[in-house]
């Protein structure tokens, strides 16, 4: 008789792996869920879909996915655009569109995204992060816009500083960050616990002991929060500003997952992510977190990597995760009700911190300074107008770049004195080295027959073309001989 081990040889590695990503997911569903504006229990929902759904399907093997950090300013916005009640149509319309692009098999081409402004979404949403979680952690409202919440920094600590309240709430976010970092010198018994969730359990038993006048999660039952769109929140789709919005959820979670899921890889020997099926997971889990109201999924790096670091061996750890999620929140959804937010804001400061990658920008300004100046455009875009024109602008300045070096050309000019003036072009003529090239050839005098050698472009674009026949009729026109021009055999 085959026995439970023979048929599943990693069982006892995936179930232990499995119950520490539900440690690590827990706080960061529930901090993910308050942070964006919308009853925690969807963030659960979200965690609990990221691991039975997109948790079965092929794809990557070992990330985990559930709502993520770097889609609370995005989701933040959207609900105070169009409501809780819409959110579930612009996550299920994502989703369908994840499901199109991994059917069309574009999956793989989200590798040709410029790093850099991968990392300066990354940098610019974990500004915005820490500035909004640091009014939530003194009890104060955050302005709407990233420059507002920056520039409104030094009036909230002046505000904080004449309240109790406000004080009491921003001592248990500091002390939630304080045991987040400490915990790592910890003994290793104790690590054994995630830093994320003993610092939450920390602050709640201090924030009963004390009696401290600290704000708590809003708890409305896992059922309660679950709501199917109806046919007002489908209306909505006739508007055009939501089409961009859901537009800027497909794209960025579906960069964010993949580049994920790339960065994991690199974590263990096992099979490599199949990208193209991986998008197809990420789409059927957006279109029922859609169904449900929930919020948008990725895959997320820190529980992905804590499931690789854990000796999760196969795609059943995440799935396991998933039902831990479920039996959590069905079971024990008062629990919630205890935890301080200004505990889930420290919590969400410390991811925030963690997507600026301060070694990635000290790094490229080193070797490829063009691309750490990307990299600082779109994070200061992304936090000056909002993230999805960040984006835009920082991937329309990784393609200029990209065409300006493209087009390296070498204007070479041979004058004896006597005879034909050399003009040599070598390299790639593009439009954009055009006004280069007229203002050489223009300078040329008008009484000296010009020989214009063209054989050693390797490329010669149409606008080139155009300008470079134009002044050679212009300057035979009024030369002593008619321009000869040589071109490649």
């Amino acid at each position: 008789m085959t026995t439970l081990t023979s048929k599943f040889p990693h069982l006892r590695q995936d179930f232990l792996a499995s119950i520490v990503v539900f440690l690590v997911a827990v706080p960061l569903c529930v901090g993910v869920a308050v942070a964006s504006g919308v009853p925690a229990e969807l963030g659960l929902v979200t965690g609990i879909v990221g691991g039975l759904v997109t948790g079965f399907l092929p794809g990557s093997s070992l990330q985990v996915s559930g709502p993520a950090a770097g889609l609370t300013v995005l989701v933040f916005e959207a609900v105070s655009e169009f409501g809780v009640g819409t959110l579930g149509v612009i996550v299920l319309m994502a989703g369908l569109l994840q499901l199109a692009m991994g059917f069309f098999k574009i999956g793989r081409w989200f590798r040709a995204i410029s790093v850099s402004v991968v990392e300066g979404m990354l940098c610019g949403i974990g500004l915005v992060i820490i500035a909004g979680q640091i009014y939530a952690a003194a009890g104060l409202k955050a302005p709407e816009t990233g420059l507002g919440k920056i520039a409104g920094l030094p009036g909230a600590f002046a505000d904080a500083l004449g309240s109790t309240e406000a004080l009491a709430s921003l001592a248990i976010g500091a002390g939630t960050i304080a045991v987040i970092v400490l915990w790592k010198r910890m003994p290793k018994a104790l690590r054994s616990v995630p830093g994320a969730l003993a610092a939450v359990v920390l602050a709640t038993v201090a924030t009963l002991a004390f009696g401290l006048p600290v704000a708590t999660v809003t708890v409305e039952g896992l059922f309660g929060v679950v709501q199917v769109p109806g046919g007002d929140a489908f209306g909505e789709l006739a508007t055009p500003a939501i089409w961009g919005t859901i537009v800027a959820f497909a794209l960025i979670a579906s960069a964010e997952s993949l580049f994920s899921a790339a960065a994991v890889d690199r974590l263990h020997d096992g099979p490599r992510t199949e990208y193209d099926k991986e998008m197809v997971a990420q789409g059927v889990g957006n279109t029922v977190c859609g169904l449900l109201g929930a919020l948008p999924m990725t895959a997320v790096i820190v529980r992905s990597s804590a499931n690789v670091g854990a000796g999760a061996r196969t795609k059943a750890s995440r799935v396991l995760h998933g039902a831990w999620l479920l039996l959590f929140a069905a079971a024990l959804p008062s629990a919630l009700a205890l935890v301080p937010i200004p505990a889930l804001a420290g919590i969400l400061v410390h991811a925030g911190w963690k997507l600026i990658p301060f070694r990635q920008i000290s790094a490229l300004w080193r070797s490829h300074r063009g691309e750490a100046l990307i990299l600082v455009v779109t994070a200061v875009a992304i936090v000056a107008v909002n993230m999805f024109e960040g984006v835009l602008i920082g991937l329309a300045l990784s393609v200029v770049k990209t065409a300006w070096e493209a087009s390296h050309l070498r204007t070479e000019i041979v004058d004896k004195g006597a005879g034909p003036v050399q003009v040599h072009l070598t390299g790639n003529a593009t439009f954009l080295r055009l006004p280069k090239i007229l203002d050489s050839l223009e300078a040329l005098p008008q009484d000296r027959p010009v020989e214009l050698d063209l054989s050693g472009l390797h490329h010669l674009d149409h606008a080139c073309r155009t300008a470079l026949e134009n002044w050679a009729e212009r300057h035979s026109a009024v030369g002593s001989e008619p321009v000869r021009v040589t071109t490649a055999a």
